[in-house]
């Protein structure tokens, strides 16, 4: 293998602009392969999350534009329209629920002099009613009790026990147990008293903090006064349909001065299914940047090599005049693919990473994983393969005598 490895070298200095561009194509689709693989793997992962709750069984109605309506008064005509829908096993007042409006978000700090910051979650309020609805239980810690719900004073309670997502307490304490501590919003003090498995925030993937912050999420309880217009109900798969559509039917009756968010107001299923429409179409999206890399990069390999095969052909038929076997041809062609390959793989593997820099600098784009690098140049060393075969296989099958008679 050495021993070929120099005259291949030579072959290659002699073409050196074909050469140089077949390295670049390589190191281009290396580039582009290890970030959109990224992206989309990142994408696919994110459309899969575990949003912590029951979402075939949980549905939510929202009402705009009701600033003439009081939260006790809003509150009781809905709780007892919904209540009174048969089928219905619980509802409840949230401010959000996951996959719908974001409500509530604020940057939080580990210390009441506001020096260590802590990331940006979304605060849910939440009554008992809501809690029950959506079968939020810890994982960690201990249920609210009923001295735990307060009002709300601006948009959150000044002083509380909170919930928070085991996410958000290993990005906060990494190692440590949450239950106890505290955290600070401005002059706001909230203790951790329970943590949960999971539980989405709103918008996932689309925070302040990315794809990480997806389950950044503190929830929050309080009266059921202190806030109205979005409700929260649980029950049976296949009753729920029916009961949204009652309830959005009812609507002008039940609250004339309000008007219901169509958009928001619908079975968790069909807010998720609505929600990740965008990056289902983005990971089509990288996953055809990928494919198209990949064909593009293919056929320049084979258009290269069946080049180079005719242009040797006497070469080639002088190598196979003086014993050169089928094999060691196409071991030659392999070679040198190997080499134009591995040149190109690693100078996209630079620009792999300078990519990824500029996408966490301008896009908040998580750090590309290192494995993703060798994944990339896997497929390319593969691709390279097998894209030359067909064209070494030609050469191979040159006979001697036709090869030096062709010079």
């Amino acid at each position: 293998m050495t021993l070929d490895i120099k005259p291949i070298l030579v072959t290659l200095s002699r073409h050196r602009i074909a050469a140089s561009l077949i390295v670049l194509e390589i190191a281009l689709a290396c580039a582009v392969l290890c970030n959109a693989l990224f992206l989309a793997a990142s994408r696919m992962e994110l459309i899969g999350m575990n949003s912590g709750v029951d979402e075939a069984a949980i549905a939510t109605l929202t009402l705009n534009d009701c600033e003439s309506c009081t939260a006790v008064d809003l509150n009781s005509r809905w709780l007892q329209q919904l209540r009174s829908q048969a089928g219905v096993q619980a509802v409840g007042v949230a401010n959000a629920v996951p996959f719908g409006q974001r409500a509530a978000v604020a940057g939080i700090t580990l210390d009441a002099e506001g020096k260590h910051h802590g990331g940006v979650p979304h605060f849910y309020t939440m009554d008992a009613g809501a809690i029950d609805a959506l079968q939020l239980k810890p994982v960690q810690g201990r249920m609210f009790n009923d001295s735990d719900y307060q009002p709300i004073s601006n948009f959150l309670p000044e002083q509380a026990q909170v919930w928070i997502t085991r996410a958000f307490a290993e990005h906060l304490w990494p190692d440590q147990d949450a239950l106890g501590k505290q955290f600070w919003m401005g002059d706001y003090r909230y203790t951790v008293a329970g943590v949960l498995a999971h539980f989405s925030r709103p918008d996932p993937g689309r925070s302040e903090n990315g794809v990480a912050g997806m389950e950044w999420s503190v929830i929050v309880p309080v009266t059921t006064d202190a806030q109205a217009g979005t409700y929260v109900l649980r029950a049976n798969p296949r009753d729920l349909p029916r009961i949204v559509n009652d309830a959005v039917s009812a609507a002008p009756k039940v609250t004339p001065e309000a008007i219901i968010s169509a958009d928001y107001s619908m079975p968790l299923q069909q807010l998720r299914e609505s929600y990740f429409r965008q990056d289902r179409s983005m990971t089509r999206l990288l996953l055809g940047i990928c494919l198209v890399m990949l064909l593009v990069t293919a056929l320049g390999i084979i258009g290269l090599a069946s080049f180079w095969v005719q242009q040797r052909t006497k070469q080639i038929g002088v190598r196979r005049a003086l014993g050169a076997t089928r094999r060691q041809i196409i071991s030659y062609f392999q070679t040198e693919n190997l080499l134009l390959t591995s040149a190109g793989i690693a100078l996209g593997m630079l620009l792999a990473y300078a990519g990824n820099q500029l996408l966490m600098r301008y896009f908040e784009i998580p750090r590309l994983p290192l494995y993703y690098l060798p994944l990339g140049a896997v497929l390319l060393w593969l691709l390279g393969q097998a894209a030359v075969i067909g064209p070494a296989l030609r050469a191979a099958s040159i006979p001697p005598i036709v090869a030096t008679r062709s010079a």
